[in-house]
């Protein structure tokens, strides 16, 4: 039997992600179904594999480094849209079994043993992310007043 992996709160959805999630995959996959149109999200729990990326300005694109079996103690970030589809910014922390942490831009998470629970705080407004050519990068949009 299917469990949901995400039900409806006073103020948007909460979320249970399991071992082998998509972190990525499952959000675009609650944003297209419920139409969602934007959101900030909180996360924490385990991640079985979690890419972080580092954005160098010169290159105009991330240095990333994947690490195995850790403890997220913190994602943040906003859920818009970026040419018609779901387009998730977050950043997080995680720490290992030594205690040692890392972190930064987040590019990747599949969950590992145990959960990821994610919090998402529905807006009124759909926001889009747009490519800011100064600094070579997609930038979230707040709509004109």
């Amino acid at each position: 039997m299917n469990e949901p992996k995400y039900a409806r709160t006073a103020t948007g959805f909460l979320m249970v992600l399991t071992e082998g999630d998509d972190l990525f995959a499952e959000l675009a996959r609650l944003a297209r179904a419920e139409d969602v149109p934007s959101a900030s999200l909180t996360a924490f729990g385990f991640a079985g594999s979690v890419t972080f990326g580092f954005f160098d300005f010169e290159r105009r694109d991330y240095d990333p480094a994947t690490f195995r079996d850790r403890e997220m103690t913190g994602i943040v970030g906003t859920l818009a849209w970026k040419d018609g589809e779901p387009s998730l910014h977050a950043h997080g922390v995680g720490g290992g079994k030594d205690f040692s942490v890392v972190g930064g831009h987040l590019l990747a998470l599949t969950v590992g043993k145990g959960s990821l629970e994610v919090t998402l705080t529905v807006h009124g407004q759909r926001l889009e992310r747009k490519e800011d050519p100064a600094i070579g990068a997609k930038v979230l949009r707040l709509p004109a007043p």
